[in-house]
């Protein structure tokens, strides 16, 4: 028994009409996405944001990121900074050697978030801060990151 012509009408209508729906709903998500990628990747870092100290320091673990404190000879400012310019994706934001306290931007390899990590010497001890931009956990990329660096800096002399 086959279907009249109207029904048949209204069943092919149907299934166009959803995969239409499929088609606007997978656009606008892709378009979502780019955008949001854009935006990770493009969005201005200000020095006078990010290049800042917390006002306490100690070792610590946070969701978003790591503080460490070290304690460092003359010179691990220096090679410390070379450590860092050494990690893939990463660049200087702002400040230098010279300065006594550098930041840098490190961004993950697929979507580009950027992480935001200032070093600072002070007196006999480097203190280094690291932290996510976008999010509230960073799963522990950042102490990976700032540990990596104290390990090389102390085969390096420290």
């Amino acid at each position: 028994m086959g279907l009249d012509p109207a029904e048949r009408l209204r069943i092919e209508y149907f299934w166009i009409d959803e995969e239409a729906d499929m088609r606007i709903f997978l656009i606008v998500l892709l378009t979502a996405l780019i955008g949001v990628g854009l935006y990770v990747r493009l969005a201005p870092s200000d020095p006078r944001v990010w290049h800042a100290m917390p006002d306490e320091m100690e070792d610590v673990d946070m969701d978003g990121g790591a503080k460490r404190v070290v304690t460092a000879g003359e010179g691990a400012l220096e090679r410390l900074h070379a450590i860092a310019l050494d990690t893939p994706r990463t660049q200087v934001l702002a400040g230098s050697v010279e300065d006594g306290k550098i930041t840098y931007i490190t961004r993950s390899r697929v979507f580009g978030f950027p992480d935001y990590t200032t070093v600072m010497q002070v007196e006999g001890a480097i203190q280094i801060h690291a932290r996510l931009r976008f999010g509230k956990f960073d799963m522990g990329v950042n102490a990976a990151r700032v540990d990596a660096w104290i390990s090389e800096l102390n085969r390096s002399g420290g």
